[in-house]
């Protein structure tokens, strides 16, 4: 086995709650593939599936080409295959060392050679030192490195992660993130991972999907997905701050004029005149002029108030009250340098290029 996965029109039911409702994707040998989406939407029940810890209510899911849920002889082969880690630390009440150990010595692998893998794995997972410790008086993200590494010394060709940063701080976060890094690349280990942080996503996948609903509307690679979101659903969910609801009034040489509340707004688009569509424009796209600038070359230009200002990390989220609120983002040191506050009136502009545009489908 390698870790190609095939998931074919895959249900989940549980009582009268459907959790899965026709989950199609197929998943590379080699990649990482991350599942972002809101809470409850079936993204830990299709790792379960997948890890053989629950099965489908209908449907199939294929590990280089065998159906896992149907093939009882290859069961075992297929679990000792993969290595997955939870949300929540999971070690157990035993030395780092033993923790790390259980799987090979579960499948009968030799003393010596034990020893040189954990003295290997607690290396890469920078806790050298620490195998005669109490694998619970670490903290949570050392517990979390020993959980990884627990599932990795078995060298699975697949790993499964459920929110595995989810509680930790930061720096614990970057760690785990360098170490699954390191398992996908200089491994060759596929990778199927849920996340809350749409950040993270984007550092590590070579593909995200969101789920919604139980099913995955959109997947793509993180550019794909985060710079061209297919519906309001996924542009609210990931994050897109300018989503502009209007009508084609007009179109010439591939720019279409939309009518937002009467504003006219340009946009590349293949669309026709007369569809309702959604424009989405991020704030990083948008350039704030003081009033009195001249000479701005893009085709939307746009006055309005200061009506709100918040930091966000090294960067203010401006909202400008232009007939419709638009944000922008700009840095500190901008901020003062313009002497912009509440209230001042500003323009701003954005080409048309900068602005995704889909049909505005009822939700």
């Amino acid at each position: 086995m390698t870790g190609m996965i095939e998931i074919v029109d895959v249900h989940k039911q549980f009582g009268d709650n459907k959790v899965l409702n026709g989950v199609k994707v197929r998943i590379e040998e080699g990649e990482v593939f991350t599942i972002i989406g809101p809470s409850g939407q079936g993204k830990s029940t299709l790792l379960r599936l997948i890890n053989l810890l629950d099965t489908p209510t209908s449907g199939r899911i294929l590990i280089d080409g065998t159906d896992i849920h149907t093939d009882g002889a290859r069961q075992m082969e297929v679990r000792r295959r993969m290595g997955m880690v939870f949300q929540k630390p999971v070690v157990f009440n035993t030395t780092v060392h033993e923790n790390i150990a259980t799987g090979l010595k579960f499948r009968g692998v030799e003393h010596g050679r034990i020893e040189e893998t954990i003295a290997e794995a607690l290396r890469v997972i920078d806790l050298a030192g620490f195998g005669n410790r109490k694998a619970k008086t670490l903290s949570g993200g050392e517990m979390q490195r020993v959980a990884l590494a627990r599932a990795m010394v078995t060298e699975p060709d697949i790993l499964i992660l459920d929110e595995p940063t989810a509680n930790l701080d930061p720096l614990a976060t970057e760690k785990i993130e360098e170490l699954v890094r390191h398992y996908n690349k200089d491994l060759g280990t596929t990778v199927v991972m849920s996340t809350h942080d749409m950040l993270q996503g984007q550092r590590l996948a070579d593909r995200i999907a969101v789920m919604m609903q139980g099913t995955f509307i959109q997947a793509g690679t993180p550019r794909e997905v985060f710079s061209t979101p297919n519906n309001k659903k996924v542009a609210r969910f990931i994050g897109v701050e300018n989503i502009l609801e209007g009508t084609i009034t007009s179109t010439e040489g591939g720019v279409a004029t939309i009518d937002v509340k009467g504003i006219p707004v340009q946009a590349v688009t293949t669309l026709a005149a007369g569809e309702k569509v959604c424009g989405c424009i991020r704030p990083e796209d948008v350039t704030l002029h003081l009033s009195h600038a001249k000479r701005i070359s893009a085709l939307n230009v746009l006055e309005g108030r200061i009506v709100r200002m918040v930091g966000i990390g090294p960067l203010n989220e401006i909202t400008v009250d232009c007939g419709i609120d638009l944000k922008v983002f700009i840095t500190w040191k901008s901020t003062e340098e313009l002497g912009l506050k509440l209230g001042d009136t500003v323009r701003l502009s954005f080409k048309a290029s900068a602005v995704h545009v889909m049909k505005d489908t009822a939700e």
